[in-house]
């Protein structure tokens, strides 16, 4: 069930997936949901995210029910941010959600959209001229492949997207601006110095992170990758005390044979601030 982890009222951060590419049981796919006047807006969706947010709902965050979920952003095209995206189109619309999904995210987004929409084909034709009730736009999908700057707005929030750097992909983090908080997610990174500006001042931090002892035990082919693409616990303590948010919360965390205690204190050696380590269905 849900960690209340913070008694904050208003705008709320459910952590529907804290994983990474490796399956672990205990943690879901990446995939964060941010709810402002019980409207979610997710970030991410990798495996397992409509059971979390249907667990969430369960548990009491009742705007999380599958039928909710109506707006969407993606921060690339890696398999581990969108293996959950066929559920995220099909089973909130079995569910009962009678408008489209949209879906905010980078060049790709709609080519992704289109062949997903194609493979499952026979299932919506199924659905729309079987026995089965369904309504006609539930699993319809409306793309909008995004630049940097603000890509959304309503009365709840406005969203900026900024790019990051994670090799050759397009990729992107994304700040919410809430009427209580702003909200930084930094998606998949490698550690660059422009990425300050937009964490700065912020109120809460979402950021993946990988273990600098766990690291240094990794082939070399890894170390390349990884040391290009992601940001170390060093690393990250160094932008999160020049940026000083109100709060860091650890997400797509790879140990590799480290403790979550490990990793957390990894940070806390070189920052100061308030940092904590996010586990699936943390609520702040």
């Amino acid at each position: 069930m849900p960690q209340e982890t913070s008694q904050h009222q208003g705008s709320q951060i459910v952590l529907l997936g804290t994983g990474t590419p490796i399956p672990d049981p205990m943690r879901a796919g990446p995939s964060v949901a941010i709810l402002v006047n019980e409207t979610p807006y997710l970030i991410d969706f990798g495996p397992g995210v409509v059971r979390r947010a249907a667990a969430a709902a369960e548990s009491g965050v009742t705007a999380l029910a599958p039928q909710h979920l109506n707006t969407a952003f993606l921060t690339h095209l890696h398999s581990d941010h969108t293996t959950g995206y066929p559920d995220l189109i099909f089973t909130p619309w079995v569910a009962g959600r009678a408008d489209a999904l949209h879906m905010y995210g980078p060049v790709g987004t709609q080519a992704m959209t289109d062949h997903l929409l194609e493979a499952y084909k026979a299932d919506i034709t199924e659905r729309l001229h079987g026995l089965e009730p369904a309504n006609p736009r539930g699993y319809q999908v409306k793309v909008h492949e995004i630049a940097p700057g603000v890509v959304y707005q309503d009365a709840n929030v406005t969203v900026e997207a900024f790019p990051v750097n994670h090799g050759s992909w397009s990729a992107y983090g994304y700040k919410f601006h809430t009427p209580d908080r702003t909200i930084v997610l930094s998606g998949d990174t490698a550690p660059t110095e422009g990425l300050v500006d937009h964490y700065r001042g912020c109120d809460v931090l979402i950021h993946e992170v990988y273990s600098a002892v766990g690291f240094a035990a990794r082939p070399p082919a890894w170390q390349r990758y990884h040391s290009s693409v992601h940001t170390s616990s060093l690393e990250l303590a160094q932008l999160a005390s020049k940026a000083k948010p109100g709060l860091l919360i650890l997400y797509h965390q790879l140990f590799w044979g480290q403790e979550e205690q490990d990793l957390l204190f990894e940070v806390q050696e070189h920052y100061s601030g308030e940092v904590v380590s996010g586990k699936d269905l943390d609520v702040f």
